[in-house]
Order: C-alpha cells, then structure tokens, then sequence
C-alpha cells in the first residue's frame, strides 16, 4: 500500500499561515515518498462552515503550488460515521453520559478547589437502564464518551521520537454531542482508516488527542498510522500567533503584502528546520531537502520581516521571462530593460508598478538645484543614446557647476524622478527618453 497524507482544514474561515504550513509540510513529504495527497475538507461544523470559505482554501493551496491526488467532504460521509459508533457501542468502547453542561462544570469545579485533575469520573457508567430511562423520560438526551483504556499509550512520532501518554489521566472524550452531530475526533479517525491514510502529519498541539485517537483506531480493530507533530508557529517574538490576524492568512500575504508563493512556500518549509530560511527553485527541490529529522523541537517564529527580505530576494533573481506576462497584465511596459532597471528595487511585485510611473509620468520634478537643473538641460545630447550616455552626460555636468558626489546626482534623480530613491539613474534614463528628461529638468511636469 502507498503512503498517503491528509490535509484537513475546517471552512469555517481563510487559510491561516500555520495550517498553510501543515499543508506544505504534507505536501513536501508527500512528494519525496511519492504518496498521494489527501485534502479532506472538515466541515462538520455546519453553522461556521461556508463553500465560500472552502473555495478559498483551494485557491490558496493551489496558489502555494499544492495539488491533491483525493478530495472528499466530511460531511458528505456522515453514514459511515455512524457506523463506526454503533461498532464502538458495541464493543462496549462508546456510552451514553447525561450531565449537563452546568452540572459537568460544577464537577470540575469541586475537583479542582481539592487540587484533583479535572477528569471526568466516569458516573455515567454506574447508571442502571431503568436510571438511564428515567433521565431520556425527562427530556435528557445523552452525550457519548469513547472509554479510554488508562493504559499508557506509546508510539513512535516521527519528530518528538518516544512518546507515551497514559490515558489514565485524560477525560474519555466526547464523540458524539447531545443532538446527534460529532465532534472533530471520530469522523477523524473513521476518514483516515476509509481513506487508509498512512501517516498524520500535524501540529503538537494534537499530541494528547493522539493517544485517545490511537485508542480508537485500535477498537475499530484498523492499522494505526504513523504520526508527526511538529512544534507551532509563534510571532517573532515568541508570542502565539492569532488566528483572528486577517494578515497572517495566505490571501493577505497575497493579495495585499504582495509575497510570491515560492518565497512563502520556502518559507514554511525551512523555518522551525536546522536548514537556513533561504529560496529555492522550486517546491520539488524543497521535497528534496525535506526530513522530520531536520524540524527542531523549539516553536518555529514566524517573522514578517524575514519573509519580506525572502520575497525582495526572490524578485531579484526573476528573469523577465518570468516576469513578462505579470508585467503586461499590470499594464507596464519597457520590456525587459525596464525589469533590469527597477528589479533591484523590488520588495514585492506590486512595486513595479510605483516605478514605471516614474517612466511613463507625469512626474513632477523636484528642483533642488537650479542651476544645475539648467546646466544639465544644456548639456543633455540628441538621441540616439548609447551605453556611455550617463557616464559622459553627468562627468560634463560636473565639469561646468563643479558638483561632484551626491551634490551632482541627488539634485539630478530628484529633477528627472521627483524621488530621494529608486533605480539606477544610469538604467531609468533611457526609458524616460530625452523629451521627458529635458522638460522634468526645465521643471515641468512630463
């Protein structure tokens, strides 16, 4: 059997940047093993789920470069949900609890004031059926708990190495809610065995519910899949990262911070590793370099300013070829001497289009020296123009004022770009041409 991965995102908001790296992660693993790739959507939660919510998560992860081989509704497979509960019912693994939410609280409460673990006691098992039909005739209808063993549980992660956690000291967990709707755990574990997923590839925050998944699998009598947590993504700063942040999902590092899917991708995939958080060429040569071994124990920091230097570091290396058809669509011109010139410049592609305005204009000139300005206009030759334009051009402007140094070329980008920065003058000033030079240096908006 071909290993085969899952990634399972809840619809009920955009792709976060930490569930993007649990998808990449899956991803790069997927494609060094050559196993198929799984994207479940998990939407279970019908208030908060919405299609629309869905449709962009698949635009996101096909924007990063991440396909899948299977696709499937969680919703959708609600019968063989249900199945699986009335095996574990069954086999004596899923019974019916009939506390309220106020009365389970108030336990908690009391176990807590005598410093005991707030786990649940396990009282419902003690009800007779004639105590159980009294509370369904009195309109209380059960919430069903899956029976842990309090057996130490053991397995071999794939990033935290041993780990063994006794159930003894966790809750049997809630499967199925009062009204009948399941909770996240089992349509879980029933998608994963259906779809023989081989390894579960996830953030540690999932580690303790591991073992109760592990418990299951093994009473569905199913082959318990390998699994990876790897540490979450913090802020900079080490501070947990939420959420609610509208710019830490993928559509704003898109769509309004301007990142490139390579530079995010590598991005994800190198921080938190002992590898350098440097690009590469492409999602392949990622799946390369990927191993559990590489991803480090400590919280991985998502830095915005780290990624920011990865993308401006990616736009300089683009050829204009790859850059020709975005160029047009943003209806820039110049062709590839325009790129040479103003790629340098670049933090994020949105960029491009401040500096071709500089080009086309209009552009008002900022006259910082007049006569310099009128010296410069003097002296600026006929086109056609070659090469040795500006070297020539700024050596005879210096020659008749005497300015040298930044007293010569701040007055001079400032008159023909009305900018204190940008590109190289000695590439921008062929593509303003001679007409536009000449009326920006007479201090005329052109």
């Amino acid at each position: 059997m071909s290993a085969l991965v899952r990634f399972a995102p809840s619809p009920t908001g955009l792709l976060h940047v930490g569930n993007a790296r649990t998808a990449m992660l899956n991803h790069l693993f997927a494609r060094r093993e050559g196993a198929r790739f799984l994207l479940r959507i998990d939407d279970t939660d019908m208030e908060r789920s919405k299609p629309e919510f869905e449709a962009a998560i698949i635009t996101d992860l096909e924007w990063l470069g991440i396909g899948h081989d299977l696709f499937a509704r969680q919703v959708l497979r609600a019968d063989a949900h249900r199945a699986a509960s009335e095996t574990l019912k069954a086999r004596g693994r899923l019974y019916p609890c009939y506390e309220t939410a106020l009365e389970l609280d108030r336990k908690r409460r009391r176990q807590t004031a005598q410093r005991l673990p707030p786990i649940y006691d396990r009282a419902a098992l003690a009800l007779s059926a004639e105590e159980r039909a009294n509370l369904e005739s009195q309109g209380r209808r059960p919430h069903w708990r899956f029976l842990l063993s309090h057996a130490k549980i053991t397995w071999r992660d794939l990033v935290r190495r041993d780990v063994e956690i006794d159930t003894a000291t966790l809750s049997d967990p809630v499967l199925i809610r009062e009204d009948g709707r399941f909770l996240y755990t089992l349509p879980s574990v029933v998608d994963d065995v259906d779809f023989d997923v081989t390894h579960i590839i996830r953030g540690e925050d999932h580690v303790t519910n591991t073992a109760a998944q592990i418990e299951i699998f093994e009473a569905l009598g199913a082959p318990v899949p390998h699994f990876a947590h790897f540490p979450l993504l913090v802020g900079a700063g080490g501070e947990a990262l939420s959420k609610r942040l509208g710019s830490l999902t993928v559509r704003s590092l898109r769509e309004d911070e301007g990142i490139e899917p390579l530079a995010l991708a590598c991005y994800l995939a190198k921080t938190g590793t002992s590898d350098p958080i440097e690009l590469r060429g492409s999602l392949a040569a990622l799946a390369q370099e990927f191993a559990f071994e590489k991803i480090g124990r400590a919280p991985a920091h998502f830095d915005p300013a780290e990624l920011a230097h990865l993308n401006a570091k990616l736009l300089h290396a683009l050829p204009y070829a790859a850059v020709a058809m975005r160029l047009s669509d943003m209806n820039i011109g110049g062709g590839a001497a325009f790129w040479e010139a103003v790629k340098p410049n670049l933090s994020r592609m949105l960029d491009a289009a401040n500096l071709w305005l500089i080009v086309k204009g209009p552009v008002a000139p900022v006259i910082e020296d007049v006569h310099l300005a009128e010296n410069a206009a003097a002296l600026l030759p006929p086109e056609p123009w070659d090469d040795e334009l500006w070297a020539r051009w700024t050596k005879a402007i210096g020659d008749a004022t005497g300015a040298k140094g930044r007293a010569l070329f701040q007055p001079l980008r400032l008159a023909l770009t009305g900018c204190e920065h940008g590109p190289e003058l000695k590439k921008l000033l062929p593509l303003i041409g001679r007409a536009k030079a000449l009326a920006r240096l007479n201090g005329e908006t052109a």
